[in-house]
């Protein structure tokens, strides 16, 4: 396909993109407490900018200190003394002619009260303790902070006006004086000025997502009663005062973009008339565009709607493009939109049909970030692709109480943009058993670093445990990992071989001199339970087993427990999750379990948590209510257990001691866990042979 329109260049104000390709604003923790840049944050980013993105947009960037940081490791122009490391950022991305705007932005009541002072306090920390204040940090304080969070026992966060907590930070709010708006904009106004004086191309303003520039436009965080609050005019005006003010102060050939939510997407929640829809955020964004800004970056929700601007991986690709297509209608001026585009071909077609001006690649970048030069080589079914699995936020969010960053389940280079391979490989023979996450991660580095890599998979395909996990409804993505890993390393040589149910006279008839087992895990099914009328998610998943317009118990809430009982019901089945823990999915990432479950509560799904299974009877089950160990028996025709997997160590265990090659046991064979734990195994166990 040709890809015209996506390496066609277009200006925002006077600055000159390349191409249509920008990169969209992700907080990944690279930064450190005082806000300035650091080496990692610019390796980085240059890695995007090499890639061949024509404009980088920083991630959120904070513009005051007290209120306003959200991370430890974010980046910072609520000084000057973060000017000097942002302009050698800037000067690294322009290098590979690529343009860096910053996104100013200000958490308001999404922020946890945590956070509220702790930053300076951090600054002077580590200025007098150095690393050791951070081990401290991390070790002694953060944790009795996070109970204290729970309990509301912090400084209150922010907002236009005291109103409900946000859903993610669960923090208590107050409302911000007159004066204290003001303060705001003026720090908003002076950050602009430092991103200026750093070389950067321009800025963006986050009006998205429900942080603080959004709470003033929403009716549902602001119930103002000055000229802040009220009419769509007043509370545009915090807005509209920033914009003023970065106009006079940087110039009219300094771009300024603003990211909006359109639409807050409450309804899609169930929660109709709240916040602000469609129609409304149309009218923004014309007030916007004669306001005379350069670009407007479309984007949907909040927090309390998370699902529905940063989607989990049911999520249709394309689905929002609508909201960028209407703003097209009412402005004249270029706009930008995510639009969970995965592919090139999705790209073009919708530049060419005028839905939007340039393509804002996310997570897809985090992915890969050659993404624009393999499309622009002829390369695309190189790309490795975001299967929109959402580790990427979630290891964020987690790895921020530890002063560390993100990590992508598909791209273990994240944060290691500087790791070179040791290319000691020297043709030697290397055997990898079994074709999923962890074996094909392993073959591909290993043939990076220029061993001769032979993989044997016992199935007809790769994919392993995947080839289960991408069986529910509108879970197909999570079969890209395995895909792009095999065009990846048959790229570079390997030999893939299907149908071979490796054993020792196998693999020695290879003369490897290494051998990596990698054989996944199976199912926990205890004998207690099997029976006729007994079975496995992987049972389920595969197909071995077929209900239809069953009464089934689902054994275990886990996400593949939940996912197998969305199967069930699109075959017609009425299902009861049993859960042993007093909740559901205990341990599920938020937005994964809120998918979830409000596609089975409308399927009908029942759900008993705090009961364990006795024992499966003819036509139904008997429970134990783990509180007060009361028995209570509902109708089953059929069981399904998710009691988790064990690894198969069969073969690693035949094999270890051999004399004649080294053995080595990588990803759900070693230890069980997710995409992201079988493919870090894999680089571990790789970058250090």
């Amino acid at each position: 396909m040709e890809y015209s329109k996506l390496f066609t260049p277009m200006k925002i104000g006077n600055v000159e993109i390349k191409n249509r390709v920008v990169m969209a604003p992700m907080c990944m923790g690279f930064g450190q407490y005082n806000g300035c840049a650091t080496e990692m944050m610019m390796n980085y980013y240059e890695e995007r900018a090499k890639g061949g993105v024509g404009l980088i947009f920083t991630e959120i960037t904070r513009v005051n200190d007290i209120t306003g940081a959200s991370s430890y490791g974010q980046l910072g122009m609520s000084h000057d003394y973060q000017i000097p490391a942002l302009r050698e950022m800037a000067e690294r991305i322009h290098k590979h002619d690529c343009k860096i705007m910053v996104e100013l932005h200000h958490p308001g009541r999404q922020n946890l009260g945590l956070m509220i002072g702790t930053v300076p306090l951090c600054v002077a920390g580590e200025k007098l303790m150095g690393n050791l204040y951070t081990k401290i940090l991390t070790g002694a304080v953060i944790p009795p902070g996070k109970k204290l969070q729970d309990k509301n026992i912090v400084p209150k966060v922010i907002a236009p006006s005291k109103c409900e907590k946000s859903k993610m930070s669960n923090s208590v709010n107050r409302a911000l004086s007159n004066k204290g708006v003001k303060k705001i904009i003026s720090q908003f106004i002076e950050a602009a000025v430092r991103v200026k004086k750093a070389g950067c191309d321009g800025v963006e303003l986050h009006a998205s997502h429900g942080y603080l520039i959004q709470q003033f436009l929403s009716p549902n965080t602001n119930k103002r009663t000055d000229e802040y609050g009220g009419s769509l005019e007043n509370r545009m005006r915090f807005l509209t005062e920033i914009i003023d003010g970065i106009r006079k102060s940087c110039g009219s050939d300094f771009p300024i973009v603003v990211r909006l939510t359109v639409d807050e997407m409450y309804d899609r929640i169930g929660q109709k008339n709240k916040g602000y829809g469609l129609d409304e955020g149309l009218k923004m964004a014309k007030i916007l565009n004669d306001k005379g800004i350069d670009a407007i970056d479309v984007s949907s929700g909040a927090y309390d709607t998370f699902n529905y601007w940063l989607e989990p991986t049911t999520f249709d690709c394309g689905w929002r493009k609508y909201l960028a297509e209407e703003v097209k209608k009412v402005v004249d001026i270029p706009v930008i939109a995510a639009n969970l585009i995965r592919s090139p071909k999705q790209a073009e077609l919708q530049l060419e049909n005028g839905i939007q001006d340039f393509v804002s690649l996310g997570r897809p970048l985090i992915a890969d970030p050659q993404w624009v030069n393999k499309v622009k080589s002829g390369k695309e079914n190189l790309i490795k692709r975001c299967v929109c699995c959402l580790y990427c936020f979630e290891s964020m969010m987690e790895n921020a109480y530890h002063y560390s960053h993100g990590n992508c389940s598909v791209n273990k280079f994240v944060g290691r943009e500087n790791v070179k391979f040791n290319l000691n490989g020297d043709g030697r023979k290397v055997l990898v058993i079994g074709a999923g996450p962890a074996g094909l991660t392993a073959a591909e580095l290993l043939a990076k670093r220029g061993f001769d890599v032979t993989v044997l998979e016992k199935e007809e395909k790769a994919g392993g445990q995947l080839n289960l996990a991408k069986q529910p409804p509108h879970k197909d993505k999570m079969g890209w990992v395995c895909t792009d890993l095999l065009e990846s390393v048959k790229a570079l040589g390997v030999k893939v071989e299907f149908k071979v149910t490796a054993n020792k006279d196998i693999i020695d008839s290879y003369n490897p001199e290494i051998v990596i087992n990698a054989t996944g895990a199976n199912a926990i099914f205890p004998e207690t339970f099997k029976g006729d009328n007994v079975s496995t998610v992987t049972q389920i998943l595969d197909g071995t087993v077929k209900l239809e317009n069953k009464k089934v118990a689902v054994i275990g809430s886990g996400m593949t427990g939940l996912e197998t009982s969305e199967l069930l019901i699109e075959y017609g089945n009425m299902v009861t999750v049993v859960e042993m823990a007093d909740t559901i999915a205990p341990g599920a990432w938020f937005q994964q379990l809120d998918d979830a479950m409000q596609k089975l509560k409308s399927g009908g799904a029942e759900f008993l948590p705090g009961h364990k299974l006795i024992s499966v009877n003819d036509g139904s089950v008997t429970l134990e209510r783990i509180r007060d160990n009361k028995r209570i028996n509902i109708d089953a025709d059929h069981v399904v257990l998710s009691l988790g997997v064990k690894p198969d160590t069969g073969l690693y265990n035949e094999i270890k001691t051999s004399d004649s090659y080294k053995v080595y046991n990588i990803g759900d064979s070693l230890k069980t866990g997710r995409i992201a734990d079988a493919t870090e195994s894999a680089y571990q166990l790789v970058m250090n042979i």
